[in-house]
């Protein structure tokens, strides 16, 4: 990943959405071409030169200060989410590192007894690039058998950008495809260097039509809970509510669980999936 090319296209796809209302700016008489900032305006808000702040935004600027990042991400008005993406794309990162080789993530076996543990909801283990690492059968019940794929191709943007049956199953899909595509992007920031990474970014630019133009608005997210909405062939709606958890010892692991209100159609139509899908050694002793 070009890291300058990165910077400058965040920094200006984050000042082109700004509107001067919103960064709290009187009008100063000026013709305005675009909606957004101009660079002096950003500038001017952070309390950089221009000259500064134009170089910073060209991806000339070697490694700005805290003080610094802090008073842009101020200034553009950031979120949480694009605030960890701006400090991961200006931070110190050593060439060496960006060599590195990246291990293989395994998913430790007292996880594991996790996934079967919550056999009445599904629950799966994400790692790094949303690939997922491990699934209990209801989550493979209600997306897709991951199990079934090779071990390379189990990851939740493969599946929601490039299988043609996630578009018929996942419930608004394109919002759902859309911030997966932000993900990404949040972790191309924080690791730049892995070469798996950018094959994903390759094989979805050339393989999903919409993938290019969520991919260049910059986006960035991180996704800690909400609601999805699946609609299965057997059993019909599915409506979730999903926590995700940071797994203690391994920072780049997930474990996300789906849960439902307790008595709601969703319940039952999950308890009748969990049956129809129960692995044969489970279902001849029920």
């Amino acid at each position: 990943m070009d890291r300058s090319k990165e910077i400058s296209g965040f920094l200006r796809s984050r000042r082109a959405a700004l509107t001067p209302e919103r960064a709290g700016l009187a009008p100063d008489g000026r013709v305005r071409r675009v909606p957004g900032l101009r660079r002096d305006e950003v500038a001017r808000l952070a309390g950089v030169s221009t000259e500064y702040y134009t170089r910073l935004e060209q991806g000339r600027v070697g490694h700005p200060s805290a003080e610094v990042v802090a008073a842009l991400c101020r200034a553009l008005r950031l979120d949480t989410s694009e605030r960890e993406h701006l400090t991961d794309l200006l931070r110190p990162y050593p060439h060496a590192a960006r060599r590195a080789p990246v291990r293989p993530q395994r998913v430790r076996p007292g996880l594991h007894l996790v996934l079967e543990t919550l056999n009445h909801v599904p629950a799966m283990v994400i790692g790094r690039r949303g690939d997922v690492l491990a699934s209990n059968h209801l989550a493979r019940a209600v997306l897709t058998d991951f199990d079934a794929l090779p071990a390379n191709r189990r990851n939740l943007a493969r599946y929601y950008l490039l299988d043609p049956e996630a578009r018929e199953r996942v419930g608004d899909w394109e919002k759902i495809a859309a911030e997966t595509v932000a993900m990404l992007r949040l972790e191309a920031g924080r690791n730049p260097g892995d070469r798996r990474l950018a094959e994903l970014v390759g094989e979805l630019t050339l393989l999903s039509p919409e993938f290019s133009g969520w991919w260049n608005d910059h986006r960035v997210l991180r996704r800690t809970h909400g609601d999805k909405h699946y609609f299965h062939p057997v059993v019909g709606e599915l409506h979730f509510s999903y926590e995700s958890f940071p797994v203690p010892g391994d920072a780049d692991q997930t474990l996300c669980v789906y849960s439902v209100e307790p008595g709601s159609a969703t319940a039952r139509n999950l308890q009748l999936l969990s049956s129809w899908t129960a692995p044969e050694s489970v279902a001849s002793t029920g």
